[in-house]
This record gives C-alpha cells, structure tokens and sequence, in this order.
C-alpha cells in the first residue's frame, strides 16, 4: 500500500505528457506486476485503510477498471463496508467518485450511501463532507442532499478558504444549490480572493452558472482581483474570465476596459476563434469601451475582415449579428453576409438552427435600416394591437396605468410595430410633456409634435446582473424604438411586481411625467464607410 501510494503522490504532481510516459514505465515494470499480484492475494487480509488507500492508488495511477485485481478490491471494500472509520469513508468516496459505473461499482456506491445516511450526524469534518457530496452525486435522494446540507452547515464556522472552494465544487456534483453554504463559501473567497490560482477563479463562476447562483459580491470581488492583477494575466487567461462572465450575465466595465485596451495594442491576439468569442461577451454585455471606442471598432472590423476567406457562414452570421447589436455596420463582412443570403447558402432548409439564424439575420437587416446614417425618424410608424389581453405578469402593470391615468383609452397595450418590435405599452403626451392624451384623439389627429412613449417590463434576465444596464438584444431595441420616435422606458418587472400598488403608482407616475424619461441619449452608431 505505502509503495502505490507513493507512486500516485509522485505521479500526480507530473504533467499529462510525463505521466503517460512514467505510466507505461510503471505498468512494464516486474516489480509493479508483482506488487498487483500480492495485492491481489492479500486482498482480504489487509486492515480497511490499506484496502481503501490501495484501490485509490490504483484506480489514480490508471489500472482499468476492468482488471480483476481493481474488481476484487471493489468487491473486498463491499464486505468490509460497515467496518470503515469516517476517513475510510472519504478516501472510498473520493475513488468511486472517478470510476465509471458499473454493476461492482454501483452495489458498492449504494451500500457507502446506506452507510453515510447512518452516520452523517457523527461526521464533524468539511474536508470528509465535500467528499461525500461529491460521490453521492446528482442521483442521490434529496432528503440525502439535505442531510449533507445540514452537516456541512453545522461545521461551516470552521470553514477554510481551500475547504470553501471544494464545498462549491462539491455542491455542483451533487447539483444541489444551498444558498447559505454558498453565500458562506462565497464571504470566505471573497475575504482570500488574492490566495486563489487562476483556474480556480473560472471554476467558481462556472459553478456559479452550473447552480443558477448569483451572489454580485462574490462576482465583484474577483472582478477587481483580475483587474488589479491584469499585468499578470496574459489576454487568452483574460478573455476566459470576461466569457464566464457573460454566461453569468455579469459585467466587469473595468476589466473589459483594460481588455479592449490589450486588443487595440495587439490585435494579433484576435484569430478567429478569439474574435468570435470577444464580439459574443461585448454585445451580450452590451459594453463598448468608454475610450477609444472607434479604434475598438475599426480592430473588431479589421480582424473580422481578415478572417472573412476561412469564416463559416454560421460563424459570419454571428459576428455581424455581435457587431449590429452594438451598433456597428461591418461594410465587407455585411456584403460577403448578404451575398450568402441571396444565393440561399446562409440558412439551409435543413438546419436545426434554422429559426434562430433567420431572427439573427432580420436583426441585421433591420440594423442595416434603422442604424444607417441615412435614416430619419418617421412622421408616422405604422402599428397594430395584438390583443386587448395582457400576460399575467404584466397585469400589474395593467391596473396599475388604469388607476394613475384613470382609463384604459389613455394607453395601448401589446403593441406590435415595424420590424418585429413588440412594446408593452403605449402612452402619448402633448409636445410639452405635461399630459397624457387620448390613444383615439391622437390617432384620428395624427401631430408630429405628440411624444410617444414605450414602456418595455423585461425580465431580470434582460439585464446585466445587479443593474439597470440592459443586455445586448433588449439595448438593441431600445436603441431602435428611439429610431423611430419612441421615448424609451426599460422597467425590471420583477422588481415592479415587488412594490406595493401605492409604490407602483408612484414609480410609474414618476416615469412618465419626469423630464428623465424624455433624455435618452441615442446611441451614436459606428459606421466603418
């Protein structure tokens, strides 16, 4: 047992290439064959921290799993299961963890799960918890997971900041959110965030993301690590934690800052695959850097330009779909984009995507229209009402416009405009902003001088997590609907449902007769011609 252990303690600390390497050398070796052979005989006379330590060292150093002597250890740590001490329990967990199921495999990971149920209540140690948590898995019962909850909490003063990242990694194998481990785990990174490796820090936000778990500190916190330690990072280690960042829905403003910086200096770094995944977390993000935005531009547009000979439509699609969202025309990658399109080479009629890429390529085209220099505001914007019906979750908002404005015919709802658009609702104001019309007045007797405004209540998805900075597709849309004459008001609709019905009178009231509601800077939209 002490030889294979050391043999794994060894193996382990090398890299993939030398452990393949050392690997073949141990296997060929007479004396490891030997080893495998009297571990094999004596199997059932060793003490149960041998017979655990041993399939551990033989299970990591890479012995398949199929071997007899890995089989007779499975089966041997089955009968022997009811005389493992707690340490026992978390080396075997820690082993079967990595091993692929099979039916030696699973009687024995059931018979842990009978054992750990029995004894959970006795076990007062993180490290040994983390390591059942892992084992148990997604497929353990939920009063099991609960059980574990309740354990790991009891202990959770004695937490340290390398047990703190075990327990978040522990908790996604077991696919189990626990908001109060989670946010203990979380204060503890926080408070040792510099103490963390690089890799751990896109760990924990993928855990984060894997467990639907947003804790704003926690994402700050290492926001600002990053940004302070940026000189130390190379930009492939940058870009890594910016993309597990969108997936989150994050916005880091600083560190995307530096970053556009690093690009502009060296935009050799942007391959294809880096430019795609840089153009994703800008627009979903909806960020364009706060200096040098044109040089930010004309880098994205030159390198995508680059790329247009070795570019996949689906891949073209997408980059200029990033770039439209952000209120960019890319001239070359927009014409190469159109001239796929007409030949019907864009979007087969087969693609499983087919759907997701036509709605790409309308906001594209509909970019090209409303986004172009050229295009003045309408007189007049065609519309429609859908239905006099409102979803459930726009209810509130119903009644509530109903009591501050005193009728339903001083507002449309479900208003369906030009290119797809859709608003929630629909208010008009004399050009002085100090009354609310008539919906029939004003269509009978269309003025140029009446104010429109659109009120859109988006999810908390919609937005950049913890803000009121709308993501990509939604800032699109509000820059379109100022295009064509709308007076934009973005509302968090889970935050609204939230308010009692006087606060909700308020809010809107103070919505739609602050003078805030009329100044919403349009984008200033980057042509490359």
């Amino acid at each position: 047992t002490n030889c294979l252990t050391m043999a794994w303690r060894l193996f382990k600390n090398l890299s993939e290439e030398q452990q393949r390497y050392e690997k073949q050398l141990i296997f060929e070796h007479p004396a490891f064959i030997k080893l495998c052979q009297q571990l094999l005989r004596d199997s059932r006379r060793m003490t149960r921290g041998d017979l655990v330590f041993s399939l551990h060292a033989v299970v990591n150093l890479g012995v398949p799993q199929n071997t007899l002597l890995v089989q007779t250890l499975v089966r041997v740590c089955q009968e022997k299961l009811n005389q493992l001490d707690n340490r026992c329990i978390s080396v075997l967990a820690t082993t079967l963890a990595g091993m692929d199921k099979d039916k030696n495999v699973s009687a024995l990971q059931a018979g842990l799960q009978l054992l750990v149920e029995q004894r959970i209540s006795s076990i007062r140690d993180i490290f040994i918890l983390q390591n059942l948590m892992k084992c148990m898995g997604k497929d353990a019962p939920v009063f099991l997971k609960k059980k574990l909850e309740m354990a790991v909490l009891r202990e959770i003063d004695a937490l340290t900041f390398p047990n703190a990242l075990r327990v978040f990694l522990a908790l996604v194998a077991m696919n189990y959110c626990s908001l109060p481990i989670l946010n203990a785990c979380s204060k503890k990174i926080q408070d040792h965030v510099h103490d963390a490796p690089f890799r751990q820090l896109i760990l924990i936000l993928e855990a984060c993301h894997t467990l639907q778990y947003r804790n704003v500190k926690l994402f700050s916190a290492l926001a600002d690590y990053v940004n302070s330690t940026a000189c130390l990072w190379d930009k492939r280690q940058i870009l890594l934690f910016l993309s597990a960042c969108e997936t989150l829905g994050f916005q880091p403003r600083e560190l995307m800052d530096i970053f556009a910086e690093k690009l502009t200096e060296d935009p050799e770094f942007l391959n294809l695959k880096n430019l795609l995944v840089v153009l994703r977390v800008y627009s979903r993000l909806n960020y364009v850097p706060r200096v040098q935005k044109h040089v930010f531009f004309e880098t994205l547009h030159n390198c995508l330009s680059k790329c247009l000979p070795q570019i996949s439509n689906t891949e073209l699609l997408k980059a200029v779909y990033s770039l439209g969202i952000l209120g960019y025309l890319p001239h070359h990658a927009l014409n190469e984009l159109l001239q796929k399109d007409s030949m019907d080479e864009l979007i087969p009629s087969d693609d499983l995507n087919k759907e997701q890429k036509e709605m790409m390529l309308h906001c594209v085209k509909t970019c090209m229209e409303l986004d172009s220099p050229s295009f003045t505001k309408p007189a007049f914007v065609l519309t429609e009402n859908l239905s006099s019906l409102v979803s459930l979750n726009l209810r509130k908002a119903q009644e509530t416009l109903i009591e501050l404005l005193g009728d339903e015919n001083m507002f449309r709802q479900n208003v369906q405009l030009p290119y797809k658009y859709h608003i929630d609702f629909e208010i008009r104001m004399d050009s002085d902003r100090r009354k609310v019309l008539p919906i029939a007045a004003t269509d009978d007797h269309p003025d140029s001088s009446v104010q429109r405004l659109a009120f859109l209540f988006a999810p908390p998805s919609s937005f950049c997590l913890g803000t009121a900075h709308p993501q990509g597709k939604l800032a699109m849309k509000k820059r379109h609907l100022n295009k064509l004459g709308y007076h934009v008001i973005l509302i968090q609709n889970k935050k609204f449902q939230e308010m009692t019905n006087e606060d909700a009178v308020e809010f809107l009231k103070g919505k739609i007769y602050s003078k805030d509601a009329f100044t919403f800077p349009e984008a200033t939209v980057q042509d490359n011609n």
